[in-house]
């Protein structure tokens, strides 16, 4: 059985996770026992003990200290200063690195994640094992040089920008594919109608509803958002008459947050949840999504036609998808609750026009079925069956 090893970790943001589990869960759909998929967080599990904590200090940095990970970023974008700290660290790991490829004995290898491949690949070099090797990257618009390699295999980029940074970084035009960001595959099957999706949510089915999530850890200003905007959806009400607009919160796994909501007397009808799995019955449900400028959320609303309302987001990796957002006519950006507040409640009266056109811009420039096309590349790739050039 053909073998595949996806090296992920989750420092960085659970957005690699993601992009991982996204691949594997498609492999496993597309060619279900034809190919062995494993997923592996190479610092956590393999990593010695300072290093494998380095998520715990990606979080500190982005919620804490943004300025500092933003200089750390902009570090990262340097090539002549990166490569040394990549060569230390390919020594610190070589005797963990190689005894994950040992433990696996993988016939194809996968990265997403900046910080992997390049020590993975010169832990390979060290042993003289020559195997297919495959970076799926996961940013979207702003894409730093650590990407890139030029000992990869093939290279699978998502958007223009990121294939004009791969060529800079030395890649060549062969090597590089260019079919959009890995989402889950349940994002590329055509939804249920609203309605249903509501009714079976706990939602309104015939009052319009806006989503709001702080991803997988409930980050971000999430409970501010959420009560200036049910409060100017409750203002704009007449007597007697539906609420002009229902709100879900997704609380991810911020326990305080979800139960700050939970208590919350809300003056429109609004359902308050926490982690959930069912992501895409959400925002299928819903008619746009406020959220940070994450890559994987902007690549999922679009795949289902949702306009975005970003509120933030990360200085350094996230900065590009702002403008790509904006030019792209898929959404606004507001970081004030009240402006963003507005942004809705327009929407969901006077300027309905403007949603339908910002949803016909995103169903446009969503990329639904990019995990099977990557999917199907690399499953010729890692079984000789050849693939699309």
């Amino acid at each position: 059985m053909t073998r595949i090893l996806i090296f992920m970790t989750e420092a960085g943001g659970g957005g690699h996770y993601a992009s991982a589990a996204a691949l594997r869960d498609t492999f496993r759909e597309r060619y279900g026992s034809e190919l062995e998929v494993e997923m592996v967080d190479l610092w956590s599990k393999y990593a010695p003990p300072r290093l494998s904590r380095v998520e715990q200090g990606y979080r500190l940095l982005v919620d804490d200290l943004p300025w500092l990970y933003r200089l750390l970023y902009e570090v990262g974008e340097r090539p002549k200063l990166t490569e040394p700290l990549v060569a230390a660290a390919a020594q610190l790991l070589r005797a963990p690195v190689a005894r994950a490829i040992r433990e696996h004995a993988p016939d194809l290898m996968v990265s997403v994640h900046p910080l992997v491949q390049q020590v993975v690949l010169k832990v390979l070099s060290r042993m003289r094992r020559s195997k297919p090797f495959v970076t799926v990257v996961t940013d979207l618009v702003t894409v730093p040089p650590v990407w890139f390699s030029r000992e990869v295999t093939l290279c699978f980029v998502p958007s223009d920008e990121a294939y004009r940074f791969a060529l800079w970084a030395g890649l060549r035009d062969e090597q590089l594919r260019q079919f959009g960001l890995p989402i889950r595959p349940a994002f590329a099957r055509p939804p249920r109608p609203k309605a249903e999706l509501r009714r079976e949510l706990g939602m309104n089915p015939d009052v319009p509803a806006a989503l709001l999530v702080g991803g997988g850890e409930g980050l971000g200003p999430v409970a501010d958002i959420a009560r200036a905007l049910a409060a100017r959806l409750a203002r704009e009400r007449a007597a007697g008459e539906p609420p002009a607009g229902q709100l879900v919160v997704v609380c991810g796994r911020n326990q305080r947050l979800q139960d700050e909501m939970l208590a919350h007397a809300w003056p429109v009808p609004a359902v308050v949840k926490g982690f959930v799995e069912n992501i895409w019955d959400y925002m299928a449900a819903c008619d746009c999504i406020i959220t940070k400028a994450g890559p994987g959320t902007i690549a999922e609303a679009c795949a289902l036609g949702m306009p975005m309302v970003l509120s933030g987001y990360i200085p350094g990796q996230e900065s590009g998808n702002v403008p790509y957002v904006l030019k792209n006519g898929v959404g606004v950006y507001a970081e004030d609750p009240w402006q963003i507040a507005a942004v809705v409640n327009g929407w969901f009266g006077p300027q309905r026009p403007i949603l339908a056109q910002v949803a016909a811009n995103a169903l446009k420039l969503g990329r639904p079925q990019a995990t099977f096309q990557i999917v199907d590349e690399i499953a010729a790739l890692a079984t000789g069956k050849g693939g699309s050039e």
